[in-house]
């Protein structure tokens, strides 16, 4: 099967393979230093980190898809987590979710048309004492209603 890879995606990965591939255990930070590089793990990927690790495409496969962590899509300049543990269900997330998935006329795993915001479930930000809660990108927000939420997308949209 032919590489369906851009050349400056493929070479990047090729890469970053050679950097990981004599590490212990190398799969999972490669993984991660591929998506932190290039934002998303690309399934015609599979093939060549699985040559470079000695190891089975099915093997790659199964980590990439196991972990929620890991994206086979590119995603928006932004990536919008909605957590949806106990406590942030338990103050209203359901009904944020709700809101900012009319709002952004997406649902998860998707990106707005503007190429703006990717919106992701996450199943616990640490911040239970202030649910409900999101992050957006690196930053974590507590206590989210409507009106903070609407003024977060905005601040992402226009930057």
């Amino acid at each position: 099967m032919a590489n369906a890879l851009p050349v400056e995606i493929s070479t990047t990965i090729q890469s970053l393979i050679a950097q990981h591939k004599n590490m212990p255990g190398a799969l999972l930070p490669l993984l991660h230093a591929i998506q932190d590089t290039i934002g998303y793990i690309p399934e015609d990927s599979y093939l060549p980190i699985s040559k470079g690790l000695a190891l089975s495409v099915a093997e790659v496969h199964g980590v990439v898809t196991f972990y929620h962590h890991f994206r086979t899509h590119p995603v928006g300049k932004h990536i919008l987590h909605v957590c949806r543990a106990e406590s942030c269900q338990a103050m209203g997330s359901e009904k944020l979710e709700a809101s900012i998935k009319a709002k952004l006329n997406i649902d998860y795993h998707q990106t707005t048309s503007d190429g703006a915001i990717t919106l992701e479930p996450i199943y616990c930000l640490g911040n239970c004492a202030c649910s409900p809660a999101v992050m957006m990108d690196d930053e974590v927000y507590g206590r989210m209603d409507n009106q903070k939420m609407a003024e977060l997308i905005s601040e992402a949209r226009a930057s």
